[in-house]
């Protein structure tokens, strides 16, 4: 039963940096981690791979029902993402794929084929779980429940120097478009709509360091599972 394994979820706006947050949060506490996003990615680039229409909904609930993927670590550290035994680590994290990602993301029969697989993370010793409807809908009963933001246009300039450190092209100014509708879309959809947990904390990183951001996280961990 998920009750009984300590979780703690990271919910937020996409480029509120509650990935790398998440990810280093794990690293630490020595739990398991789930990037919720790279599942509803990864259904998109299969969509994309198929050429399904993107607003076929029948067409991705099947393909999140199916979906072939492994996760793994780099010997660098860094993820690792096969999807039907292609390593796709880079491509979901196309500015193209995050917009895919949202668009599935509103699909009511892709939610729910995804949502036990989520569940199936909870394990021994813990869980850190990155999203952004974790603590509302996929762990409602988290003992844990972070709500991490920041202002639009801080977190698309993040976005910009992200995508750009990895070798990729960005505009900057259609990164903030992007991500205004993101929210727009995201805040509005009528199955799990993004919106901080009635017991969440809000943490707003737009002034913050990633340090100063982890340490806090790390803070508030402590004193809830008695850690640190």
């Amino acid at each position: 039963m998920t009750d009984r394994i300590p979780i703690l979820t990271i919910d937020g706006p996409s480029g509120s940096g509650k990935g790398t947050i998440a990810r280093r949060v794990a690293d630490q506490l020595g739990w398991h981690l789930l990037d919720s996003g790279a599942l509803y990615r990864l259904v998109a680039l299969a969509g994309q791979r198929k050429s399904l229409d993107p607003a076929d909904q029948g067409a991705h609930e099947r393909v999140a029902q199916q979906l072939d993927v492994r996760f793994g670590l780099a010997p660098d550290g860094g993820e690792q993402i096969w999807l039907e035994g292609e390593e796709v680590s880079k491509a979901i994290r196309t500015e193209q794929t995050g917009e895919g990602a949202s668009r599935v993301g509103a699909m009511p029969g892709v939610r729910a084929a995804l949502l036990e697989r989520q569940r199936a993370f909870a394990q021994a010793p813990g869980l850190v779980a990155d999203g952004r409807d974790m603590g509302t809908v996929v762990f409602p009963s988290a003992r844990l429940k972070i709500y991490l933001t920041a202002s639009a246009e801080e977190r698309a300039r993040r976005r910009y120097n992200q995508l750009k450190d990895k070798g990729l092209d960005a505009n900057l100014a259609a990164l903030s478009l992007d991500i205004a509708e993101r929210d727009r879309r995201d805040a509005s959809r009528p199955i799990a709509p993004l919106k901080p947990a009635d017991d969440a904390l809000i943490v707003d990183s737009t002034s913050m360091t990633i340090d100063a951001v982890l340490a806090r996280v790390l803070e508030l961990a402590a004193a809830r599972f008695g850690r640190g």
